[in-house]
């Protein structure tokens, strides 16, 4: 193990993560009764711009009226992209107003580390300005060429990030791929033609201490391309993916949740191995397979997200 580590910069359970326009009202109400475990309040792509303001506003009144803590929600903010002058009012309004409410604002079309750094500076200064004692996450969206070019120094960045989520939508029209359906796979492709992608952006959280999160499937009438999709970004390392629909968050909850049987597993694993340390053993078998630290780590992994489910439940 290299002497250079990178732990985990925050933990959230984060399996589904529902994504609602700050536009519609009744529907970030229900949002916040849903069994997402997190949600994020759209100011950009799902907003027209003659709504933005008003988006704006609602996201305010919503975060402030809302106890979302008190519903086992993480809640998030997408602002506006560094490329419209919407976005400094984003973060202007919504942490003089609600800062100590939002958990994350989600940063979209992440291209280089300094965009991250120009959202940390404005959010520390206003955390400052308002004596805010909350201490607001960032995460990142990489959706474009310049993000995956530049994801693991993205990852690197350090200060408030603590999460990465692939954007297939607007990644798709950034690489100029042709594809059938957002987040979905193209019959021409011999295999997930997303996998690549994907992979790095997991690789680059895991290795500088982010959660990795997939982003949206489009076909919302189609539950089995969706845990098709979710299962695929799950082996890969993912934790989570996102739902555009309500439909989408019990889809997203199954896939990334640990079966009983393999937390049961895990649970023997570790003890077998707690057994091979006393014996003086580095290995040991369980239903004739070897198992060494290595199923250990991956155990462990396995325990903490069914006791952060069980926590929320």
């Amino acid at each position: 193990m290299s002497h250079t580590l990178y732990p985990l910069r925050r933990q959230r359970l984060h399996r589904s993560e529902l994504a609602v326009p700050a536009s519609n009202i009744d529907m970030v109400v229900k949002a916040a009764d849903s069994d997402a475990d997190v949600v994020f309040l759209d100011l950009e792509d799902a907003v027209a711009p003659p709504e933005k303001e008003q988006a704006r506003k609602n996201a305010v009144q919503l975060l402030n009226d809302i106890d979302w803590a008190a519903k086992g929600k993480t809640v998030s903010v997408r602002i506006n992209g560094l490329d419209t002058h919407y976005m400094y009012r984003d973060v202007v309004d919504i942490m003089e107003q609600a800062g100590d409410r939002v958990h994350t604002l989600l940063v979209p079309k992440v291209g280089v580390p300094s965009d991250l750094y120009m959202v940390e500076a404005m959010v520390n200064q206003i955390e400052q300005g308002c004596g805010l004692k909350t201490r607001v996450g960032l995460e990142a969206l990489i959706e474009t060429a310049l993000g995956m070019a530049n994801v693991e120094a993205i990852a690197q960045f350090g200060g408030r990030l603590e999460c990465l989520h692939f954007g297939v939508a607007d990644y798709a029209a950034s690489m100029r791929a042709r594809t059938t359906n957002i987040g979905g796979l193209n019959p021409d492709y011999p295999g997930d033609q997303w996998h690549a992608s994907i992979t790095r952006m997991v690789v680059a959280c895991r290795a500088y201490g982010l959660r990795a999160v997939d982003g949206p499937f489009g076909d919302f009438s189609d539950p089995e391309g969706y845990k098709a999709g979710a299962r695929r970004a799950a082996a890969l390392g993912c934790e989570g993916k996102w739902a555009i629909h309500p439909s989408q968050i019990a889809l997203a909850n199954e896939v990334f949740s640990p079966p009983e049987s393999e937390v049961t597993k895990a649970h023997r694993i570790i003890e077998e191995l707690k057994k091979a340390e006393a014996a003086g053993k580095g290995a040991a078998s369980l239903d004739g397979k070897m198992i060494d630290a290595a199923s250990e780590k991956m155990a462990r992994n396995l325990i903490d997200v069914a006791e952060a489910i069980a926590a929320k439940g």
